[in-house]
């Protein structure tokens, strides 16, 4: 199971009907241990994977198709963005939630 790295939240309870989303500012620490978690989910290949934050649980049951995005800004306020994005069991398509 990986754990969001903070109790603090400010969302609501996700519905698994539903769209959900939440952000956290956390270190870098505490952002790391939360990917190697979902790392090992993920490596397990069990196809299913939990995440927990505060009340609330979210468990997916997860396809083989990923979609990996890593996006790269230089500068003085440059940013680095890593974005996994995984289908439903079932469903072998590239996932896009947009």
């Amino acid at each position: 199971m990986a754990n969001v790295p903070t109790e603090d939240t400010t969302g609501t309870d996700p519905d698994p009907d539903d769209y959900f989303e939440e952000e956290y500012d956390v270190t870098a620490a505490e952002a790391g241990e939360f990917l190697v978690e979902l790392g090992e989910q993920l490596q397990s290949g069990e196809g299913d994977l939990t995440i927990t934050g505060g009340d609330w649980e979210l468990d997916f049951a997860y396809g083989d198709a990923v979609e990996l995005e890593v996006e790269y800004v230089s500068g003085p306020d440059g940013e680095l963005e890593v974005e996994v994005e995984l289908s439903a069991a079932g469903d072998e398509s590239p996932p896009s939630l947009g």
